[in-house]
C-alpha cells in the first residue's frame, strides 16, 4: 500500500540518502530538518521539504497528519556542549507531538550499546532518545548499527583522514576494539525494506557487514585498498587525551562529531544480526567492497550543486582531498531588503573590492605573484554577476538572485575552496552570511587552514557586517 513517509533529519549524512532512496521508489516524503537547502535543491520526485527545528517543533503535529511512519534519523553529535541534554530534549518534544498526532510505526536508526557502566555520552545519548520515543504509544523499531562504510560517514572520514594527513599512525588503545562495519547500501535496503514489516510492539533490531575486524584490521585494509602504506603504532594513550585541537588538525570531519564518534570506539561493538538477515535477507557487501565503493564516490564529489556543477572545480579535484570541508564565516541581521543585500552582495571586485580588509587580500595575492603564479584582477562591467565571470582570481559559479552567490577560489594552495554569499529572509529581519568552505589536501592543506584562522577570525565579521550597512543604506533612499 502507498505510505506517506516523515523523515526527521533528512539533510544528515543518512538522511539525504534515504529520501533519495525513498524518492526512487515512489513513495510520498516528507523531509524536515533545520536545514533542507540541498534536498530541495535536488527537486526529488514526490518529495517535500519543510523547516523544523526540534527544539521549537510548533509545526511538526500538523506535519505528522496523514503520516504512516516516521523515521527518526535525528542525532546531537555535532551540536557540542551537552549534546545529551539536546537529544533528550529534542525526542521529547517529538513523543509530545506523536501522543497529538500518532502514526503508524516509528524507524529510529541508532548505534549499537556498550555494556551499561562502559558507555559513551554518544552512545548513552542513543539508548535515552529511543528510550523516549517508546513512551509516545507508537510502534518502535529501533535499528542499531555500528560503523558505516559510505562517503560521508563520520567513522569512516575519520580513518581516511589518519590515513591521508599523517606520515605515521598512533591512534590509542581503542584500536583494538572490534566492531561489525556495514556498507551504506545495506543498510539503506534494511531502512527501506523495514517498511514492509511493522511490527505491533517495540523491537530492537542490530545490523551489520559480514566481517568482523578491529579498529586496526580496518586501518591496515584501508591502507591496502587506498595504496596509502603508514606504520601504525598503537600508544596507550587514554582516549579522552584525544583533544578537539588534535582532531581539528588530522581530520576535516567537524571536531565535536569527531570527538564524540571516537568517544564510542573504546569497546568492543558487536552486532548479533540474525533476526534482521531472517527478517530482510540480503547479499552483504564485505568491507573491503565497501571501501572500494566509498572511494570511487567520493571522486565524484564536486560534480555537485555546492560547486555548481561547475567543470573547472570538478577538475582541480583531487580524492586525496578531505571529504568534509573546514569552514570560517559569519552571519548579520539587517533591515535591509534582498534587492539591496543582492545589489551590494554583486559589486564584489568593484570599488568596495572585498568589502573589509581589502589590504590583506591584497597580501594573499602578493604571495601567489611571488611563486610566479600570474592571477587576473578586475570584474566585469555588468551590474550583476553571471556564472562563468571573474573577478579577480575568482570564478562565479553559482548565482541564486537574492539567494546565493558562490566564487571558486584560484589562488595556489594546498586544497580547494569557495567563497559564499548567502541571504535569507527571517520576516522581520534579513540575514547575509559571508563563508569561506575549504577542502583540505592532506596536512598541508590542514596547515594552510589553520595559519589562515587568524584572519577568518575577523574578516568575515567585518565583510558580512560592512554589506549590511551599505545595503541599509540602499534601502533608506528608496
Amino acid at each position: 500500500m502507498p505510505q506517506t513517509i516523515l523523515v526527521l533529519g533528512a539533510s544528515g549524512y543518512i538522511g539525504q540518502h534515504l529520501v533519495t532512496e525513498l524518492s526512487s521508489q515512489g513513495f510520498t516524503v516528507r523531509a524536515a530538518a533545520r536545514n533542507t537547502d540541498r534536498l530541495q535543491k535536488l527537486a526529488l520526485p514526490g518529495v517535500s521539504c519543510h523547516h523544523v527545528d526540534l527544539h521549537w517543533p510548533v509545526d511538526l503535529p500538523k506535519l505528522l497528519e496523514g503520516v504512516d511512519t516516521l523515521y527518526y534519523l535525528v542525532h546531537g553529535m555535532g551540536e557540542g556542549g551537552d549534546f545529551i541534554a539536546h537529544e533528550r530534549q529534542a525526542a521529547l518534544n517529538v513523543r509530545d507531538a506523536l501522543r497529538e498526532q500518532p502514526v503508524k510505526q516509528i524507524i529510529f536508526l541508532s548505534s549499537l550499546q556498550a555494556p551499561e557502566n562502559e558507555q559513551s555520552d554518544h552512545l548513552r545519548a542513543r539508548q535515552i532518545t529511543g528510550d523516549v520515543l517508546r513512551e509516545a504509544g507508537v510502534p518502535v523499531t529501533e535499528l542499531r548499527a555500528g560503523i558505516i562504510v559510505g562517503a560521508g560517514s563520520a567513522a569512516f572520514e575519520v580513518m581516511r583522514d589518519m590515513v591521508y594527513n599523517l606520515p605515521v599512525l598512533t591512534p590509542p588503545r581503542w584500536v583494538r576494539s572490534r566492531t561489525t562495519p556495514i556498507a551504506l547500501e545495506n543498510l539503506l535496503h534494511y531502512l527501506v525494506a523495514l517498511l514492509d514489516h511493522p511490527t505491533a510492539g517495540h523491537r530492537v533490531l542490530e545490523a551489520a557487514g559480514p566481517d568482523e575486524l578491529s579498529y586496526q584490521e580496518q586501518f591496515e585494509h584501508f591502507m591496502r585498498i587506498s595504496g596509502r602504506h603508514r606504520p601504525l603504532i598503537p600508544i596507550p594513550f587514554p582516549t579522552s587525551w584525544i583533544s578537539v585541537w588534535f582532531l581539528n588538525v588530522i581530520t576535516s570531519v567537524p571536531p565535536t562529531t569527531a570527538k564524540a564518534l571516537i568517544q564510542g570506539l573504546k569497546h568492543d561493538l558487536l552486532a548479533d544480526d540474525r533476526e534482521l538477515r531472517a527478517l530482510i535477507p540480503q547479499a552483504l557487501i564485505s568491507f573491503d567492497e565497501a571501501v572500494e565503493r566509498t572511494l570511487k564516490e567520493e571522486e565524484q564529489l564536486m560534480n555537485s550543486s555546492d560547486w555548481g556543477y561547475d567543470a573547472q572545480a570538478f577538475a582541480r579535484w583531487r580524492p586525496e582531498y578531505g571529504y568534509f570541508p573546514k569552514q570560517a564565516g559569519c552571519t548579520v541581521n539587517t533591515s535591509a531588503s534582498l534587492a539591496s543585500l543582492w545589489q551590494v552582495v554583486n559589486q564584489l571586485g568593484g570599488k568596495e573590492r572585498y568589502f573589509f580588509g581589502n589590504i590583506l587580500w591584497d597580501i594573499r595575492a602578493s604571495l601567489d605573484r611571488l611563486i610566479g603564479h600570474k592571477l587576473a584582477k578586475g570584474r566585469p562591467e555588468h551590474a550583476f554577476l553571471q556564472t562563468g565571470d571573474a573577478v579577480d582570481n575568482w570564478k562565479v559559479i553559482i548565482v541564486e538572485p537574492e539567494k546565493q552567490l558562490s566564487l571558486l577560489f584560484g589562488m595556489k594552495a594546498p586544497g580547494l575552496g569557495r567563497l559564499t554569499f548567502t541571504l535569507k529572509d527571517k520576516g522581520d529581519h534579513r540575514e547575509i552570511d559571508v563563508r569561506a568552505w575549504w577542502h583540505p589536501h592532506g596536512m598541508p592543506g590542514l596547515l594552510y587552514w589553520l595559519l589562515m584562522i587568524p584572519a577568518h577570525l575577523f574578516i568575515f565579521k567585518g565583510m558580512a557586517r560592512r554589506i549590511a550597512k551599505l545595503a541599509e543604506e540602499i534601502s533608506c533612499k528608496q
